[in-house]
């Protein structure tokens, strides 16, 4: 195996902006944060041929020195699951230039972090080795399945960012509640905190110290034992449609954190394995041209059928 060399990267529009640490660690794979830290605090990595902070944001043009560090190899990389190389290869909703809407399985991490070699992202970028920048847009729920957006580019993906964050993007999801929810709409605005269960796993609770989070129910359809509805949050906090719901009295069927496990057990058995939240569509403006754009992921033909039944 070839020892590692020394090199010099122009960094172009894709990069221009991006914190130097931030860059690093998505090109240097494998390499520990804390050996990436200890390189650019020694001075071995260079802007210019002069030393820089971990915080410099880069500018087009530079050249970027990169000291000989051994990376993961692609051999070394984690095996993409079927499910998820099918959806990333033939469930694309949208494409252009600037960015991607992928249709998202339920099951899937959307990206690597604790206890996860590999998530959605990590398995685009392996997909697509050609592609020079991919990076998440915005985060949905391992176990949530439907819209999620990847940037193409590092100024569409600042954009969208300032669109999430504001008002520019309208996020519409199908969720079924346990229960026959009597409301035809509410409006939830209860704060929401993360906490830890005793048991380590991470929760949201509602408190008042929280932070603000609203979400708009509207129901669609009522069955005997459950609610179709559709969520629309206006705001993006972790678990936020999930805990809006139980704080309703109405839990997400399948939900196995926030719900009831009899009840859950009770709809397991009727084919309900997984939780009951769709990201449906995304409504906004394309951050190029200004055009608006409207991108819908059907419910999963596994969802749907369980819903014909309910009639």
């Amino acid at each position: 195996m070839a020892a590692p060399k020394v090199r010099q990267i122009k960094i172009t529009e894709d990069n221009a902006g991006q914190r130097l640490d931030n860059y690093l660690i998505s090109l240097l794979k494998g390499v520990p944060k804390t050996r990436i830290y200890r390189i650019v605090r020694k001075g071995e990595v260079r802007v210019n041929k002069g030393r820089v902070s971990i915080n410099y944001r880069l500018k087009i043009h530079d050249i970027v020195r990169i000291p000989p560090v051994r990376v993961a190899h692609r051999d070394d990389a984690v095996h993409i699951p079927s499910a998820l190389k099918y959806s990333l290869e033939n469930q694309i909703l949208y494409e252009d230039d600037d960015f991607i809407v992928l249709n998202k399985p339920s099951g899937f991490a959307v990206h690597g972090g604790s206890g996860i070699q590999s998530g959605v992202i990590e398995a685009l970028r392996m997909l697509r080795p050609e592609q020079s920048f991919l990076e998440l847009v915005h985060r949905i729920d391992k176990e949530t399945s439907g819209c999620l957006l990847v940037a193409k580019k590092r100024t569409i993906l600042n954009q969208l960012h300032d669109m999430f964050r504001g008002d520019g993007i309208q996020k519409t999801y199908l969720a079924l509640l346990v229960g026959q929810w009597q409301r035809k709409k509410q409006w939830v605005n209860v704060a929401l905190r993360k906490n830890v269960s005793q048991g380590g796993e991470r929760m949201v609770v509602v408190s008042k110290t929280g932070k603000p989070s609203e979400t708009l129910f509207t129901r669609l359809q009522k069955f005997e034992n459950c609610t179709l509805v559709k969520a629309q949050p206006k705001t993006g906090r972790t678990h936020q449609i999930r805990v809006h719901a139980a704080w309703l009295g109405h839990p997400l069927v399948g939900d196995d954190r926030y719900g009831e496990t009899e009840t859950n057990r009770v709809f397991r058995k009727k084919g309900y394995k997984r939780l009951f939240l769709h990201a449906h569509e995304l409504q906004f403006r394309h951050p190029a041209n200004g055009q608006p754009l409207t991108v819908i992921a059907p419910l999963p033909e596994q969802l749907q059928t369980l819903i014909d039944h309910e009639q």
